[in-house]
């Protein structure tokens, strides 16, 4: 036991967030599970109240989920987080970090800007643009710049003609004025999640499809299997996540018959894949990280 004490700012009665305060309350004796919906920031005190719980008093906070669903209200959450971090308080990830990637265009731009591969991607407020995108790739995904688990996404076919293609486009757009869409992959119904705890690698689980699905999400009916990738693909991986300055995350690939690509980076990786598919107990590990880093 130590005297710290570490909060976890996540959704109070799901698993992932309870794991985690279960292992740092294992090692600290301090238990503290923080629903971003219920904290109140006054700036006059500089004081971040969460009940009677000042976050600014505490040695740490690891964000684990900043939102049930991800929307520009998720920015707002990480912004009032600064506060505690301008205090001196640890928070894991950093919240600048995090800020990189809640927007999925953001996350993108700096993938494309370290020369990551990807889909072919097309962004635009254009409907004739988006049409003209989808004809030239043949078949695109049209994502929401804020989700997760594939929530929103719809997937447009070149083959579904005209007419049709733009009435589709038309009503994506009228919930997403700004149209992200990347190309339809072939992944043979399998994508991979690949963890990395403070830069480091700790292993691949893969997110296979049980149904005729053309996403492999959990969500979607997919389930986890081991993953044994190659060196090539590892570093391939760490070097996606190395811009983001994370201190934990899954980087998720795909592979093509043209090579890996990635799609996302993570801002808080997935424990249950880890743990269902990859054997990695995530929450203990991460929670040893954060006490070595809390302590130095």
């Amino acid at each position: 036991m130590t005297d710290l004490k570490i909060g976890v700012i996540g959704i109070p009665g799901k698993w992932s967030t309870e794991v985690l305060a279960d292992a740092l309350e294992q090692k600290t004796g301090f238990r503290c599970v923080v629903d971003m919906a219920d904290v109140a920031l006054d700036l006059n005190t500089r004081a971040l109240m969460a009940g009677e719980t000042d976050l600014c008093q505490l040695d740490g906070l690891v964000i684990k989920k900043i939102s049930q669903d991800y929307s520009p209200a998720t920015l707002d959450r990480l912004e009032m987080l600064r506060v505690a971090e301008a205090s001196g308080v640890k928070v894991f990830s950093p919240t600048n970090s995090i800020l990189g990637l809640v927007n999925r265009l953001s996350c993108t731009v700096t993938l494309s800007n370290a020369g990551v591969p990807m889909p072919a991607t097309c962004v635009t407020e254009s409907t004739e643009q988006a049409l003209s995108a989808v004809q030239r790739f043949g078949g695109a995904v049209f994502k929401p710049l804020f989700s997760t688990k594939a929530r929103g996404m719809t997937l447009m076919e070149a083959n579904e003609g005209e007419a049709t293609l733009r009435q589709k486009i038309e009503a994506f757009r009228a919930g997403n004025p700004v149209m992200y869409l990347q190309q339809k992959v072939n992944l043979s119904g399998r994508d991979l999640g690949m963890v990395f705890l403070g830069g480091n690698y700790l292993g691949t689980y893969a997110r296979v499809a049980q149904t005729d699905s053309w996403n492999t999400t959990i969500l979607h009916g997919g389930k986890y299997e081991p993953f044994e990738p190659d060196a090539e693909l590892i570093e391939l991986a760490r070097r996606a996540q190395a811009p983001f300055n994370l201190d934990f995350t899954t980087v998720d690939v795909g592979l093509t018959e043209n090579g890996p690509i990635i799609f996302e980076v993570s801002a808080f990786g997935g424990f249950k894949g880890a743990l269902e598919g990859a054997s990695i107990d995530a929450a203990t590990l991460y929670a040893d990280h954060v006490i070595e880093k809390v302590r130095a």
